[in-house]
């Protein structure tokens, strides 16, 4: 029975992409490969002709690369600044106002400046993305931290826990929920920051190849791209679901999914 509810998930949830291949199907049919909305047979016929070649792979693993580096920064980053924020009242007042202000400014605004700073290389691109990713984590790590039910940190003292034992067994565990959201929203800033970033300066990537084809007017790789980033997110938000049900198990919400 619980197989079979899995099945019924599975099929639900991607009964909504499966409608939208069939109509894009359906809308295309006649259409030849050089119209601006060619068929899923020209999209497909490019994964093969680019996997036959390398460039699709090759272009995948650099994004996916630089795409994990700026997320591992800005996440890194993020979470310490939230647990030093919100467990150390000193830190709060003297860091949370600076960062405040840098979230107002949208970082895809600051591109030109990173440009500028960094170059073209690689830096800039996962300077971008960390800045992208930083947010969210911090956000609500600090947020979750915060918010720990109070009572429960009063039995822990009572219980004679130190400050690390508190912080190990009762905060970090009672924020990990605000902290996995984060992860997960900034899962999906890093892929729209990875898009701009490669669209704007690069010579590799998918941003990169889509960008090139946009040059020669080849739709169908325009298409392959944006489907690409579309996958990449799904299967990244898939995994980051994964590890929060397996980190907290213990919750009832997560031991009935």
């Amino acid at each position: 029975m619980k197989n079979k509810f899995k099945v019924t998930d599975l099929l639900l949830s991607w009964s909504i992409p499966v409608i939208l291949l069939i109509s894009w199907y359906v809308a295309t049919l006649g259409q030849s490969s050089a119209s601006l909305f060619p068929p899923p047979g020209d999209v497909g016929s490019a994964i093969i002709r680019m996997l036959n070649d390398g460039t699709l792979a090759k272009n995948i693993e650099i994004s996916a690369v630089r795409a994990a580096a700026g997320f591992v920064i800005g996440g890194i980053i993020g979470f310490l600044l939230g647990v030093v924020n919100g467990q150390v009242k000193l830190a709060e007042k003297i860091l949370n106002t600076p960062i405040q202000m840098i979230r107002n400014v949208p970082h895809l605004a600051m591109l030109p400046v990173i440009l500028i700073w960094f170059g073209i290389g690689e830096t800039a691109k996962v300077v971008l993305i960390s800045l992208g990713t930083f947010f969210p984590i911090y956000l609500n790590t600090f947020h979750g931290i915060r918010y720990v039910d109070a009572s429960l940190i009063e039995m822990g003292k009572t219980y004679g826990l130190n400050r690390w034992q508190l912080f190990k067994d009762i905060i970090f565990p009672g924020a990990m929920s605000s902290i996995m959201i984060g992860v997960r929203q900034s899962l999906g800033r890093m892929w729209l920051t990875l898009i701009v970033a490669e669209t704007v300066a690069a010579k590799s990537g998918i941003g990169f190849m889509a960008t090139n084809a946009r040059e020669f007017m080849l739709m169908d790789v325009i298409l392959l791209s944006l489907i690409i980033y579309a996958l990449l997110g799904s299967i990244s938000d898939f995994v980051a679901g994964l590890i929060e049900k397996r980190i907290l198990r213990w919750h009832s919400n997560f031991r009935k999914a």
